[in-house]
């Protein structure tokens, strides 16, 4: 199933006046013993995006990973406006599974604001665009089901669990098959696509999970193109007791900043 009709079904269900959606995430999607994180973020965003002002651009999502969301079993997204502010709506999402939250995502939706402070973003990349692409493999019963959805084309770093001694992940990204029409919904889903930096460390195969991750979005940011290709930047900046801190820098095929990420991702081993 393309991500195009999850997201056309969340949105169909929820309105201002509607605040619950119920959902059946196939397979295809699966990450381990739950759902790739980076769709669940994206539908709770897709959820909370129906109940605002659509002048209102998404400014901070972050999301807490509580617990597995199963596919093939039906789930729960429920939406709450926190506030409603003349230019800032907060709001909360959560994913319901059985009796469990299994996620809950709060996001900041801000118009613009005229202001006298102007700073640049003046962080690039020296990446070039992948001509021939190599992209990470998609091995059956090894990786993840739901990279089958995206195209990851390396430029630095290691597969995970070949024992690398760096941790670092430099590369590109799009879909595999483009959207009709990309939004800010496809990049979210997008950005989670790659693996842990610091999997790639192991010699062995280990568990990893993200607990939580927060993604602020850099507006204005220009229309983009149905197969695009975005830069992807991520960077350890800290790691013990089983945690590890990592932050990403992602661009637009025009060198423009789109998004800061940075995840808690949890260690077992």
């Amino acid at each position: 199933m393309h991500i195009d009709s999850l997201f056309n079904s969340v949105a169909e269900q929820i309105s201002p006046t509607k605040n619950t959606a119920k959902l059946i995430i196939p397979s295809s999607w699966g990450q381990g013993r739950t759902v790739y994180g980076g769709l669940s973020a994206s539908l709770a965003y897709v959820a909370a995006k129906q109940v605002i002002s659509p002048n209102k651009l998404l400014r901070s999502l972050h999301t807490s990973f509580i617990g597995p969301i199963n596919v093939d079993k039906e789930l729960t997204i429920e939406v709450e406006v926190l506030r409603e502010g003349k230019n800032v709506t907060q709001v909360t999402t959560k994913v319901i599974q059985g009796n469990n939250t299994a996620l809950i995502s709060q996001a900041s939706f801000g118009l613009a604001r005229v202001s006298k402070i102007k700073i640049p973003d003046l962080h690039t990349h020296e990446m070039t665009e992948p001509e021939k692409p190599s992209f990470l493999p998609h091995i059956p019963k090894v990786t993840p089901k739901f990279l089958r959805h995206y195209q990851l084309a390396k430029v630095k770093g290691g597969l995970p669990f070949t024992g690398r001694k760096e941790s670092d992940i430099h590369g590109w990204m799009r879909f595999e098959k483009p959207p009709a029409h990309f939004t800010d919904a496809h990049l979210v889903s997008l950005i989670d696509a790659w693996p842990p930096t610091i999997l790639q460390m192991f010699k062995l195969p280990k568990m990893a999970s993200t607990l939580s991750w927060n993604l602020e979005f850099i507006h204005p940011h220009l229309s983009i193109g149905e197969n695009e290709w975005f830069a992807y930047q991520a960077t350890t900046r800290q790691a013990s007791d089983g945690y590890v801190h990592t932050e990403a820098n992602i661009w637009d095929a025009r060198n423009e900043l789109l998004a800061i990420s940075r995840q808690v991702v949890t260690v077992f081993g």
